[in-house]
Parts: structure tokens; sequence; C-alpha cells
């Protein structure tokens, strides 16, 4: 069998350049990590943080970097792990332990007032992030996101188990092309097909990199909902009702315990809608924020 040429490294570069976006790199907690930034900070223009899910890269919010706002200063980082920052085998990747590299990063930008972005994992990881941050962020956005109770009276502490291993670590070509499908809304696409051609290599290189990281996130799998119960920061849920990964029932948690939070469902969608809807979801997430902004005038 011909080995499958990589072409990512060469797609990453070129994503970058149509993001308009810089790479930054620096090392947190004895990782390197990589980010991509736009724009700078300012009195009147919201710093905004994009984090990405499990077994993902910065460069899944490129269908939303066109679409939000110029002005706004941007930080789509590679979670550590992941993407083109460091893994290591002896570090936990647990929510709680991410969230404090994160914070130590953005201590090291000299930023403390943030909107936080998270896809799936990375919205598990921002939970956490936005309540551990001294001070507080000013925002959280959650989409499909990771760590959330699917039924009432969930012990949030007690031992969790999950099969989505078995969808989210792919071990060859065809398991990596199922995965594409079922972060999507289920049916196979054109685009299922380009991104497994696109993304195979890297993926399968990453597998036991992946079950660590797929451990640690288990282990203390719904940690978010420890900060989501008593929060106040202002809060915008965004979930596809197609989601095979986190299903919808998970919204109802939000219903009950954070009543406060603006809840957008977009029809037709799986677990990834600023890939899947890029306009509708970028354009909740800017209303959102500029109407922050107004309030706080």
């Amino acid at each position: 069998m011909l080995p499958t040429p990589d072409l990512w490294p060469l797609a990453r570069t070129g994503h970058r350049w149509l993001a308009r976006a810089k790479r930054r790199e620096t090392l947190v907690d004895g990782h390197r990590m990589v980010w991509l930034e736009r724009g700078s900070p300012g009195q009147d223009r919201p710093t905004v943080v994009l984090l990405h899910g499990f077994a993902a890269m910065k460069e899944n919010w490129g269908l939303w970097l066109p679409r939000l706002p110029m002005d706004w200063h941007l930080l789509v980082p590679d979670l550590p792990g992941l993407g083109e920052s460091d893994y290591r085998a002896d570090a936990s990747y647990r929510f709680e332990a991410q969230a404090l590299r994160l914070r130590e990063w953005l201590d090291g930008l000299g930023l403390t007032a943030v909107h936080l972005v998270g896809s799936s994992m990375g919205g598990a990881i921002a939970t956490v992030l936005a309540h551990r941050m001294e001070p507080q962020a000013r925002s959280l956005i959650l989409l499909n996101s990771a760590g959330i109770p699917e039924h009432a009276g969930v012990d949030i502490d007690a031992p969790f188990t999950s099969d989505r291993d078995a969808i989210l670590i792919p071990g060859d070509f065809k398991s990596v092309y199922r995965m594409f499908n079922s972060v999507g809304n289920g049916k196979p696409t054109p685009m299922g097909v380009a991104m497994t051609g696109l993304l195979a290599p890297d993926l399968l290189r990453r597998t036991e990199s992946l079950r660590h990281i797929f451990a640690d996130m288990v282990a203390d799998a719904l940690a978010p909902a420890r900060y989501l119960g008593q929060s106040r920061i202002p809060l915008q849920v965004q979930w596809g009702d197609r989601d095979v990964i986190t299903p919808t029932r998970c919204v109802d948690y939000f219903r009950t315990h954070t009543p406060h939070a603006d809840i957008r469902v977009f029809r037709g969608v799986g677990h990834l809608p600023m890939i899947e809807a890029p306009g509708a979801s970028a354009r909740a997430l800017t209303g959102f924020i500029r109407q922050l902004a107004y309030v706080s005038c």
C-alpha cells in the first residue's frame, strides 16, 4: 500500500494566511503552546478566546474567523496535547488541569477581561476556566459542550464511563471517515471524505495521546457542572439538535440550572455548529457579545 501524503501542514499554513492571523507560541507548564492571534486588545475591542474540542485543532474555527468582526481581538489556541501544541505522556489533561494551563497562558499575555468560547471538550475547559480566572470571564459561550449531565439527578462526582472513544479515537482510515460523519449530523458528506483525506495521517499518529487525553477527560467528566449551578457569568448555549456525541437532552440541564442562559438550538446540525452552520452560529455569538457591551455602557 502506498503511503498517504500528509498535506495538513501545508493546508494549515494556507488557513492561517486566509484567516489573516499571526502564529504565536510560548511555554506553558512544560508544553510548547501554539495559537493564532488576530487583532489586538483595546478598550472597545473585546478579546474572544476560541477553544476547540477533542481530537481537533485551532483550525476548527476557520469558517468563523471571516464571519467575526474584524475589529475584535481573537485568540485561537491549540489546546495543550493537541494540534501544534505539545503533548506530554506524564501530564494530566483533565478539564481542571487544562483550565489552569490556559489561565497561566492568559495571565502571561496580561489579559483578564475575556470572552470564552468552547466547542465540545473545549466548552468543558472554558467553563472551568471562566470561573477560575480572576476576574472571571466577561462571558461564556458553549457549543455542544462536553461535561454536561444528560439526565436529572446525576451524581456529578460519581465514576463516569463513556463509549464515545470508539468513535472519537480512530484506528484506520475507515474509522476516521466514520468519526467525521458522527461529529456532523450523522450523514455521509463530501466534506467527510475530504477531511478524512486531509487529516487522517495526522490523527492516526496520535492514537496513544488521544487515548490518554480521553481517559483524563472521562476521569472527571462532569467537572463543569460543579461551576454552572452557582454561575452568574453571562452564558450563551449553542447546540445542534442532531448531535450524537453530546445529545440535545443536555440542553435541559441548562434550562434547569442556568435559567439566565441564552439558548440557541440549530435544527439539522450535529456536534459542530461553527462548521455546519457557521453563519448562524457566528451571528448568534456576535449579537450576544455586542449586547453585553451595550448593557455595560
